[in-house]
């Protein structure tokens, strides 16, 4: 029997699912192959509520509790952020310089065995730890920051 291909959605992922904006398709793709059976989808609770933060700040509560319904419904698995997930993270952290939740998504993908699905810059950064499932072509996307350093959090 083939083995089901593995995803961790990171919260650019779901944004662009959820405004439907460019890589949504990408993003429904991979969630039918979830709901078949051919994939399994995966997504830290750390991003889900980096989700909510963005979306109620630029959206309104309302537009957040809508979002919680719909990603509630997907045929994916919330992963909880327990002591290993988050050290596992922070370990990320300390040597890459991605926000604290893209080393959530970062390290559930690397637990996992999965891509990472995402159109954010700043794991372009990791491709050497991580598989990236690029919502938009490689040209499309702009170079990250480079300080060198791990930076603040965002």
């Amino acid at each position: 029997m083939k083995s089901a291909e593995r995803f961790v959605l990171d919260s650019f992922a779901f944004l662009a699912f959820l405004g439907e904006e460019p890589g949504a398709a990408t993003v429904e793709e991979i969630l039918r192959s979830c709901d078949e059976g051919d994939a399994q989808g995966y997504l830290s609770i750390v991003n889900f509520g980096e989700i909510l933060y963005i979306t109620e700040r630029e959206q309104g509560l309302q537009e957040a509790q809508r979002a919680i319904a719909t990603i509630d419904e997907l045929p994916l698995r919330v992963i909880e952020a327990d002591r290993s997930r988050t050290f596992a993270a922070a370990h990320v952290k300390a040597h890459y310089a991605v926000s604290y939740a893209d080393a959530f998504a970062i390290a559930l993908a690397q637990e996992m065995e999965a891509q990472v699905v995402t159109g954010d810059p700043e794991f372009k950064k990791v491709e050497d730890l991580v598989a990236v499932r690029w919502l938009l072509s490689k040209q499309e996307i702009p170079e990250p920051p480079d300080s060198g350093e791990p930076e603040a959090d965002s």
